[in-house]
Protein backbone atom coordinates (compact mmCIF):
# COMPACT_ATOMS: atom_id res chain seq x y z
CA UNK A 1 0.00 0.00 0.00
CA UNK A 2 1.70 3.26 -1.09
CA UNK A 3 2.11 6.15 1.33
CA UNK A 4 -0.16 8.35 -0.78
CA UNK A 5 -3.20 6.25 0.07
CA UNK A 6 -2.86 6.26 3.86
CA UNK A 7 -5.18 8.75 5.58
CA UNK A 8 -3.48 11.78 7.11
CA UNK A 9 -3.56 12.35 10.86
CA UNK A 10 -3.32 16.11 11.61
CA UNK A 11 -2.45 15.49 15.27
CA UNK A 12 0.60 13.33 14.55
CA UNK A 13 3.81 14.56 12.89
CA UNK A 14 5.30 12.05 10.45
CA UNK A 15 8.64 10.71 11.72
CA UNK A 16 10.61 11.69 8.60
CA UNK A 17 9.90 15.44 8.94
CA UNK A 18 12.71 17.37 10.64
CA UNK A 19 12.80 21.17 11.10
CA UNK A 20 15.60 23.50 10.11
CA UNK A 21 18.56 23.77 12.50
CA UNK A 22 17.31 26.99 14.10
CA UNK A 23 14.06 25.31 15.20
CA UNK A 24 15.65 22.12 16.54
CA UNK A 25 15.57 23.28 20.19
CA UNK A 26 11.82 23.94 19.97
CA UNK A 27 11.25 20.66 18.13
CA UNK A 28 13.17 18.71 20.77
CA UNK A 29 11.21 20.32 23.61
CA UNK A 30 7.85 19.71 21.94
CA UNK A 31 8.69 16.09 21.04
CA UNK A 32 10.06 15.21 24.48
CA UNK A 33 6.87 16.12 26.37
CA UNK A 34 3.86 14.01 25.37
CA UNK A 35 1.28 16.48 26.69
CA UNK A 36 0.67 19.22 24.09
CA UNK A 37 -0.04 21.96 26.63
CA UNK A 38 2.95 20.93 28.73
CA UNK A 39 5.20 21.06 25.68
CA UNK A 40 4.03 24.53 24.73
CA UNK A 41 4.46 25.76 28.31
CA UNK A 42 7.97 24.28 28.47
CA UNK A 43 8.85 25.98 25.18
CA UNK A 44 7.57 29.36 26.40
CA UNK A 45 9.40 28.96 29.71
CA UNK A 46 12.68 28.13 27.95
CA UNK A 47 12.41 31.27 25.82
CA UNK A 48 11.51 33.39 28.86
CA UNK A 49 14.49 32.05 30.80
CA UNK A 50 16.83 32.98 27.95
CA UNK A 51 15.29 36.47 27.81
CA UNK A 52 15.54 37.05 31.59
CA UNK A 53 19.14 35.84 32.12
CA UNK A 54 20.80 39.13 30.99
CA UNK A 55 18.77 41.10 33.55
CA UNK A 56 19.94 38.84 36.38
CA UNK A 57 23.60 39.61 35.77
CA UNK A 58 24.72 41.87 38.64
CA UNK A 59 28.34 42.63 37.80
CA UNK A 60 30.12 45.54 39.47
CA UNK A 61 32.26 46.11 36.37
CA UNK A 62 30.75 48.75 34.10
CA UNK A 63 33.59 49.44 31.67
CA UNK A 64 33.42 48.34 28.05
CA UNK A 65 36.54 46.26 28.58
CA UNK A 66 34.56 43.59 30.47
CA UNK A 67 31.44 43.51 28.30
Amino acid sequence: DPDNYTPANPLNTPPHIKPEWYFLFAYAILRSIPNKLGGVLALVMSILILAIIPFLHMSKQRSMMFR
